[in-house]
């Protein structure tokens, strides 16, 4: 097939197709540009209510805390469960509703309110991978979780109202709508092939390696040949693992490392701090078996052609399906040749050489 004509990409995830136009990349852009954003930050802001030993809007004063910080959503969507919660039933054909509980949490990455997973070292961004395992597993043990969802919106084009690096955490009492799909795909494949699907599919993108923008020994990130987003990342494990806190001590450090070399990748595309939302999929605790689970992590950055110009999900994709203009494969090699070291720190030394 010519990847150069419009074709459309299936996504074996979740039983989705997207539509590839690669010819529209060359058309002329009149249309919105974002202003890219301010990033002089301090290390310490006194208005920040996630830096330490700040007030929060409830009145919750901070720790004074060194490394990475947890609590509780001041403003959560989700609620744990109370004595007045009402059991609907769901025999109705239009109006079917039903009360969902939760907890929503708070990780804060460091002390710094100017540090990002970019600009963080390796060392640092372990704490934040053990503090997301641990609260995956103390969430899911709770009787009334059946998902646990750990997501980063970073910039504020992506909706974040605070640049203190952070994460959030939603447990829920239902298995969301996108990891249900995977399970059932997964779950699909495995009854079909005997095998696990991202397995097979990563074989195949470690034969291929077009696709591939980085590896490590136990995690290898692809642009996905479904991908939807300009450049969207997938990071998959290269050994099966069903979740975060199923990762040994060797998989956490080799994790922090890709996370930071893979961000610091987006941060050097357009030399701007790379607006994304990421999340970890990992096997569901509704208390049933789940072989077919391969845990990952997904990255949806909306950045089409430079730090101002976004994509728009609108018109025929809203209501036919998601389309791209660039192929997964030109997306990945422009990741894949972009330096390890942040554009940031190239910056400094060329102010240091002057300097001599």
């Amino acid at each position: 097939m010519n990847r150069q004509i419009p074709h459309r990409r299936y996504n074996p995830l979740t039983g989705q197709w997207v539509l590839v136009s690669p010819h529209r990349a060359r058309r002329p852009w009149s249309g919105q540009k974002e202003k890219s954003p301010g990033e002089n930050l301090s290390a310490y802001d006194p208005g920040c209510y996630l830096c330490p030993g700040n007030t929060r809007n409830s009145g919750a004063v901070n720790d004074q805390y060194t490394t990475t910080f947890v609590f509780d959503n001041d403003f959560p969507a989700l609620l744990p469960p109370s004595d007045e919660t009402d059991h609907q039933s769901r025999d109705q054909r239009f109006f079917i509703a039903e009360e969902v509980p939760g907890i929503c949490r708070v990780v804060c990455f460091s002390p710094k309110h100017n540090l990002s997973l970019a600009e963080m070292t390796t060392e640092e961004i372990v704490p934040v991978i053990n503090t997301w395992a641990e609260q995956i597993a103390e969430l899911g043990a709770k009787s009334f979780i059946q998902y646990v969802q750990v997501f980063e919106n970073k910039g504020a084009v992506m909706g974040c109202s605070q640049p203190h690096p952070h994460s959030q955490i939603w447990a829920t009492g239902h298995v969301p709508d996108e990891p249900a799909k995977e399970t059932e795909q997964q779950q699909q494949y495995l009854n079909t092939h005997n095998t696990c699907l991202l397995c097979d599919y990563l074989i195949q993108e470690q034969a291929e390696t077009e696709r591939i923008v980085l590896q490590n020994d136990s995690f290898t990130v692809v642009v996905p040949f479904w991908a939807v987003w300009p450049f969207e990342t997938l990071l998959l494990p290269n050994e099966h693992v069903s979740s975060m806190p199923g990762l040994n001590k060797t998989q956490r450090n080799d994790l922090a490392d890709i996370i930071r070399r893979l961000t610091i990748k987006y941060d050097n595309l357009f030399e701007t701090s790379f607006p994304y939302s990421m999340g970890f999929h990992g096997t569901p605790y509704d208390d049933k078996s789940h072989p077919e689970w391969h845990f990952h992590a997904h990255f949806y950055p909306p950045l089409l052609r430079s730090a101002t110009v976004k994509k728009f999900m609108v018109g025929f994709e809203m209501l036919g399906m998601p389309q791209r203009d660039i192929t997964a494969e030109t997306a990945a090699e422009m990741l894949r040749t972009l330096p390890d070291i942040h554009y940031k720190q190239k910056e400094v030394v060329k102010k240091k050489n002057r300097s001599w």
